[in-house]
């Protein structure tokens, strides 16, 4: 797992592959700022459900609740307010929805293979339909085909829906002129066992919803859409902490146990819109400005080993106590967000966070200051043949050049961090997240029609 956050100097901490922007990430806004146009759009316009963290009690209808996200408030409501259902995040904006959004309750990742001969104009037209269809099942409409009426009595349920494009596209589509340097190979890395099958592909779409059959129901109006023109590549389900399902506001856990989302960039700190969306100049392309890449990893963890440590061992492998998220050293109370000393020392005077903790070795003053937005979820898919879970995290980490941001980080990670002993990355893809939808037009159609 790779985690870096925006902490500067000795003393910083890159936020642990744990802190997956879950339940910290920011509200959705353009050029990094908690005042501009984007983030006036999803954070405060959207319905007030639309930026739940796992806050509010569950009976607790209407309860403003601080986001976690830049300094702005959200009203939180347990299912018995109703907000949960209503709320509706924009789909159109400077940004594509479902990057610096909350990360909601279930999600859906799919990536799909275009279909022999479909080129640039079939492409076009199938990216027009799943803009349509996107369009209004985010509003919580139903979508004007292939709607099956799975969600028809639900809400939007902060529906997002997000596309990539994979390096391949670009040559199946006659664009190879116009794929983004920033989509060259990952490498491979010390202890990856990544299968081909379950990462990669032409077209990535992400669907998250506060609602289990509402983001499913939107993935088989893409797929059915897509019948034809690009087939199923992969797909997996993922989860995070449901809104209202804590008795206070606080940020989320993995399946590891561990505080998840703490020390994510968020939008009114300085240099946000530079490390998360693209911007023209240098060798990125024109239509790329306002995007993003996107690099997902899926991320087994070996929870039979990792449960058999005593809890002090596991937080000597993080650099941070379990029950509070406080990084190791700080006093008692201190709380997740305690500035972390990396030369802190323990009463022996052996440094208060291992040599190999994770987050020391992710630091962003050990990575040249890179940077990435995570916004990761569980999974759990049952057993493996030997009796072990298939469980860990779907990592999603967004940004605006990953030969700056992921890569050097999880070189440095897959060498010499502690927590990779109980990890095994199974699959892998990068992707080109074009810029919002213009007014009136479609999904890429800065790419296809630039």
């Amino acid at each position: 797992m790779t985690d870096v956050s925006t902490e500067h100097g000795p003393t910083a901490d890159g936020a642990t592959a744990h802190e997956s922007a879950s339940n910290g990430s920011a509200s959705n806004g353009s050029a990094g700022s908690a005042g501009s146009a984007g983030f006036t759009r999803r954070a405060l316009l959207g319905t007030a459900g639309a930026g739940l963290l796992a806050g509010a009690g569950a009976g607790v209808a209407g309860a403003v609740a601080l986001d976690g996200r830049g300094g702005g408030t959200t009203v939180a409501a347990g299912p018995s307010g109703g907000a949960l259902g209503a709320a509706r995040v924009p789909f159109r904006g400077e940004h594509q929805a479902g990057i610096t959004d909350p990360a909601q309750a279930r999600v859906q990742l799919a990536a799909f293979d275009l279909a022999e001969g479909v080129g640039r104009d079939g492409l076009r037209t199938l990216l027009q339909r799943w803009t349509r269809a996107a369009e209004r099942l985010t509003a919580g409409e139903p979508a004007e085909e292939f709607d099956g009426q799975v969600a028809l009595d639900a809400g939007p349920c902060s529906l997002t829906v997000t596309v990539g494009f994979g390096a391949a596209l670009f040559d199946k589509a006659g664009l190879a002129d116009r794929r983004p340097p920033g989509l060259e190979p990952l490498p491979a890395f010390p202890g990856d066992a990544l299968d081909p099958a379950r990462g990669d592909g032409d077209l990535f779409v992400q669907i998250g919803a506060d609602d289990a059959l509402v983001a499913v129901h939107a993935l088989r109006v893409l797929q059915r859409l897509a019948a034809g023109t690009a087939a199923l590549r992969w797909h997996s389900a993922g989860f995070a902490r449901t809104p209202g399902a804590a008795a206070r506001p606080v940020t989320g856990r993995n399946l590891m146990g561990q505080v998840d989302g703490t020390n994510n960039p968020r939008p009114d700190e300085e240099g946000f819109a530079a490390k998360v969306f693209c911007a023209a100049g240098g060798d990125q392309p024109a239509w790329l400005a306002g995007g993003s890449y996107l690099v997902f990893r899926r991320i087994r963890m070996l929870l039979d080993h990792w449960e058999a440590l005593p809890v002090d061992r596991q937080e000597r492998v993080i650099g941070r106590r379990k029950s509070d998220g406080a990084p190791l050293g700080a006093p008692a109370g201190a709380g997740e967000r305690a500035p972390v000393d990396l030369t802190a020392q323990g009463p022996d005077g052996t440094l208060a966070i291992p040599a190999d903790a994770h987050i020391r070795v992710a630091a962003p003053a050990a990575n040249g200051g890179a940077a990435m937005l995570r916004r990761g979820f569980s999974y759990h898919d049952g057993l493996l043949p030997d009796g072990s879970p298939d469980a860990g995290l779907l990592f999603l980490a967004f940004q605006a050049d990953p030969r700056k941001g992921f890569t050097p980080v999880q070189r440095k990670l897959s060498r010499g961090d502690g927590l990779s002993r109980f990890l095994r990355h199974e699959a892998s893809g990068l992707y080109a997240l074009p810029p919002g939808p213009p007014p009136g037009g479609y999904l890429g159609q800065q790419l296809l029609e630039g």
